[in-house]
């Protein structure tokens, strides 16, 4: 099928993608594609792969088979150079936020900026306030993570992972662990970063109300298939779906606990 040749290139591009661990295959000859200013979200049952796929995304893991383009990028076989061009473009927020617990804040904020330019301390202070003013933390550079509520541990991940400015942003359970109310917060948050900057947001989510509130495409994995067996619109999904995995998630609530991104060892995913 020939594309719209007036469609913007993908920022992301997935194509024929295989992960494993050890013998364990995980993910198979999956391909998907994000459009710049997207909001996508990945999302599926417990041990699906989300995580895994999500770490490939952003480069903690090489792909066992299959390329992912990221901004032109060839994460999966690129060099040095290239990824450090990858990483300043890119935004993390990890699901405990990962703030490192003896830094205040604004040193927290201010890391990534140190790391990748070579601003004068005046400007990276200020670009640390700007950043915390973005996330309604005004005020807050000197505290320790310490001393914030879930909620604002999860501001402030994202205010660092939106230092650079990245053209991308990713999300790990940006809402697991808060109450409805600062979970909508949260999520409004995440589209007004989204609106005004233009960033394009890929987040791994199990949260439903999360999901309708602010994705505007969706892929769903399959720990059975260990492959994608849906993609497009939640509210399509939703109501359109003849496929019984599907149509069971959109249709119920979830209890089970979101998959950890970072895994204690190789089987978990």
């Amino acid at each position: 099928m020939v594309g719209n040749p007036m469609a913007p290139e993908p920022i992301i591009r997935v194509t024929n993608f295989t992960a494993r661990y050890g013998e364990n295959i995980i993910l198979k000859d999956i391909s998907f594609e994000v459009s710049p200013g997207e909001v996508f979200i990945i999302l599926g049952g417990s041990g699906c792969g989300k995580s895994t796929l999500l770490r490939h995304l952003i480069g903690l893991n090489r792909p066992f088979a299959g390329t992912i383009r990221v901004d032109g990028i060839d994460i999966s076989s690129c060099g040095d150079n290239a990824f450090q061009d990858f990483l300043k473009n890119i935004g993390v927020l990890f699901q405990s936020s990962a703030l490192i617990g003896a830094m205040t804040l604004g040193e927290n904020i201010a890391l990534p900026i140190l790391e990748y330019t070579s601003l004068p301390q005046n400007a990276v202070d200020k670009m640390v306030r700007l950043k915390l003013h973005m996330v309604d933390l005004d005020g807050y550079e000197n505290r320790l993570p310490s001393e914030l509520s879930g909620g604002m541990k999860k501001r402030a991940g994202l205010a660092r992972a939106i230092a650079l400015n990245p053209k991308i942003l990713f999300l790990d359970e940006p809402s697991a662990g808060l109450d409805p109310i600062t979970s909508a917060e949260i999520d409004e948050l995440v589209l007004h970063i989204n609106r005004n900057m233009n960033t394009t947001i890929v987040i791994v989510t199990h949260d439903l109300d999360s999901i309708f509130r602010i994705g505007q495409r969706a892929i769903m994995l399959d720990k059975e298939t260990r492959g994608i067996i849906a993609e497009g619109r939640p509210t399509d999904l939703k109501t359109n779906s003849s496929h019984p995995m599907v149509r069971k998630f959109f249709n119920s609530r979830p209890t089970a606990e979101p998959e950890s991104f970072i895994p204690s060892s190789d089987h978990d995913i």
